[in-house]
C-alpha cells in the first residue's frame, strides 16, 4: 500500500470493516472496526495511515489522547510511532488518581468521561482520536477536558466518519478540525 491515495487506503480499509446490522439496536447499521485489527498488513496500513499524516510538523502533536476504548488501541500505537506520550480518556470511574470530568448526552441519556489532572500541560499539543465519529459527543467531551487542563486540541482524528449522524459537522462546527479515514455518507 506504500504511496497510495487517501481514497486508495480508504477503500482498502473498507473492505475491512464489517458492518454488523440491527446492533445494538434494531435499525442500526453497526460499523465493526475489529478485523482491521485482526490481520497484521490491514493494521499496519490503518496505523500508517495516521502516522504518516501526524509526523509532519504542521500536525505533529505533543501527545496523543485516546477516547475509551477503541480509541485506546489507534492512539497508544500511534504515539508509540510518532514517540510521544499517550494519555486515556476514560468512561467515568475508572481513573485512580484526581480526574475532571465532562458528561454529554446520548441519544437516552447521559455519559461522562474522565481525565487525570495531571494528564496534560498548559500549551500542549494533543492529536484527540478514537475510532469511529458519530454524534460526536464522546469526542467533543474530550476535546473539553484537554482544554479545560490547558492543552490544545490540534486536531480530532478518527477511522470512520458516520456524517449522516451529525457529529462531524458539529465539531467542525466547534473549531475541531477533523481527519477520518473512512466515510460511510449514504449508507
Amino acid at each position: 500500500m506504500a504511496h497510495q491515495t487517501h481514497d486508495d487506503i480508504a477503500a482498502f480499509l473498507r473492505e475491512h470493516i464489517r458492518t454488523v446490522p440491527d446492533w445494538p439496536a434494531p435499525g442500526v447499521q453497526f460499523r465493526d472496526i475489529t478485523p482491521l485489527l485482526q490481520d497484521a498488513e490491514v493494521f499496519r496500513v490503518l496505523i500508517d495511515a495516521f502516522v504518516s499524516r501526524y509526523k509532519s510538523s504542521d500536525h505533529r502533536p505533543d501527545l496523543v489522547a485516546g477516547l475509551d476504548a477503541r480509541g485506546f488501541i489507534i492512539g497508544a500505537v500511534v504515539a508509540h510511532q510518532l514517540g510521544v506520550g499517550f494519555v486515556p480518556i476514560r468512561k467515568k470511574g475508572k481513573l485512580p488518581f484526581t480526574t475532571v470530568q465532562e458528561t454529554y448526552e446520548l441519544e437516552y441519556g447521559s455519559a461522562t468521561v474522565e481525565l487525570h489532572t495531571d494528564a496534560v500541560s498548559k500549551g500542549q499539543r494533543v492529536l484527540l482520536i478514537d475510532d469511529l465519529i458519530a454524534t460526536g459527543g464522546t469526542m467533543m467531551a474530550g476535546k473539553r477536558l484537554l482544554e479545560n487542563l490547558g492543552g490544545v486540541v490540534v486536531e480530532g482524528a478518527a477511522i470512520v466518519d458516520l456524517p449522516e449522524l451529525g457529529g462531524s459537522a458539529r465539531l467542525k462546527a466547534a473549531g475541531l478540525p477533523l481527519f477520518t479515514l473512512v466515510d460511510y455518507a449514504g449508507h
